[in-house]
């Protein structure tokens, strides 16, 4: 049975407030940065699945039933909008595709061109072999499941409702997606290449921005949705269009 320290610490008054969505944004930002950092050098992206599950489960942790219902894990008010949502977010990818082909081609500075270096794990050969379709959806459905989850548990839920009393819906979306976006530049933005570290400036910044502006699409998606469910299958839909997009015109 719980403590009163406990009790109060799961309760919603205590746990929405500035100072924990502070504490999120470092305590799971800086790891997940460094993580991705060190597995674009070594091309070991084992440890990076371990901090999505762990958003995962951070709302069933932290935050009492009333709590996790507020941050919208709850049955959808329109249904419809978790397949508009997909629907948006493949549509978001797409244009961030055809920005950074248009603007970079198959360069470095292609955002697409360096995250597809993380499937190096799986040879070439078979990437391109008859198991082609496997793979794809296999990748596919990692890219659908693990991060969408995870992170819109995490960015568009706590860390979104610890500063709305303070900021309001808007404000408080503004610094979920900021700073989803400057966590998303150890997988684009630094780049380990030939054995050394860059950072693209003018790529990068782009790339953040895009990052910001996808976060508050899922954001929209949520909304429209009533639930979490409809930031998650947006974001689900930018990964699924994202995977094809790497295993049928980078890879």
């Amino acid at each position: 049975m719980a403590g009163p320290g406990m009790k109060s610490f799961r309760s919603n008054a205590l746990a929405f407030n500035t100072r924990l969505g502070s504490w999120l944004i470092v305590l799971f930002g800086i790891p997940r940065f460094l993580l991705v950092l060190d597995a674009n050098r070594t091309g070991n992206y084992n440890f990076i699945s371990a901090i999505f599950v762990l958003m995962w489960i951070a709302p069933y942790i932290l935050l009492a039933k009333n709590g996790r219902k507020t941050i919208g894990i709850q049955r959808p008010k329109n249904l419809r909008w978790l397949f508009y949502a997909f629907l948006l977010g493949a549509v978001a990818c797409s244009f961030v595709y055809v920005l950074g082909s248009t603007l970079f081609q198959d360069g470095l500075s292609n955002w697409f061109v360096y995250i597809s270096r993380a499937y190096a794990s799986v040879p070439l050969t078979e990437l391109k072999g008859p198991d082609h379709l496997q793979y794809f959806l296999l990748f596919a459905l990692i890219g659908m499941t693990f991060s969408p989850i995870g992170e819109e548990l995490l960015y568009r839920g706590i860390i979104h409702q610890s500063f709305v009393a303070k900021y309001g819906d808007r404000g408080a979306s503004i610094i979920d997606s900021t700073a989803f976006a400057l966590v998303h530049l150890a997988h684009f933005g630094f780049v380990f290449d030939q054995g050394v570290w860059k950072l693209l400036w003018i790529p990068a910044l782009l790339w953040m921005t895009l990052m910001f502006l996808a976060s508050r699409l899922f954001f929209f998606c949520k909304t429209r949705s009533g639930s979490i469910h409809g930031a998650i299958m947006g974001h689900a839909g930018f990964n699924f269009a994202m995977t094809y997009f790497i295993f049928y015109h980078i890879v």
